[in-house]
């Protein structure tokens, strides 16, 4: 099941006993529960990591991968031990540290390359939009992901995206227009300065 990040919805009231019992059929695999979880706690989600990372498209992408994780590990997850909540929260303090490491190597390769960069030579592609690029790429979910580097680094036409990952061809063409939107969001936001 693929999730796509939207705005949290304002959370409704739940009694403990209602909670106890999402958590229950959640833990049971009810795809149909997946959407009441979301709907209920992508708020609580969103508002940490926007909170600890300060950057909406990051918290974004935190709440979008926190309840892929915690779907995909829906078996691990014990009523019995912990609330959902509770479980929710501790899975997307991890995509956060994830989000915090992945800026993290992205400053040290990028003071890496300035440190070694010949003062005289300006660099041509700026590395800095390289590395934003390939950090924006890793950021899309799986299927975005291959459809993108497939496009722009094999050089395929969508039609032979289509075929080589058996995928509908106007899905292609949408992974690569909200792709590119995405990146163009990113990319006007960090030349604003300039």
């Amino acid at each position: 099941m693929t999730l796509v990040y939207t705005e949290p919805r304002e959370e409704s009231v739940i009694d403990d006993a209602e909670e106890q019992h999402l958590g229950f059929v959640f833990a049971t695999a009810d795809e149909r529960v997946l959407k009441q979880v979301y709907d209920r706690w992508s708020r609580l989600v969103y508002t940490i990591a926007l909170r600890s990372l300060g950057d909406v498209s990051e918290a974004e992408d935190v709440t979008q991968w926190t309840f892929v994780s915690a779907w995909r590990a829906r078996s691990t997850f014990d009523p019995a031990k912990a609330s959902l909540p509770t479980w929710l929260v501790a899975i997307a303090r991890r995509r956060i540290a994830d989000a915090h490491r992945r800026r993290a190597r992205d400053h040290r390769v990028l003071d890496a390359l300035k440190a070694h960069a010949d003062p005289e030579i300006e660099p041509a592609p700026d590395p800095t939009d390289a590395i934003m690029v390939a950090h924006e790429i890793e950021q899309l979910e799986p299927d975005a992901q291959a459809v993108v580097r497939l496009a722009f680094y094999d050089d395929l036409t969508h039609a032979q995206i289509a075929e080589r990952l058996d995928m509908p061809l106007g899905t292609v063409k949408s992974h690569v227009r909200r792709s590119l939107q995405r990146l163009r969001k990113r990319w006007e936001g960090t030349h604003v300065a300039y």
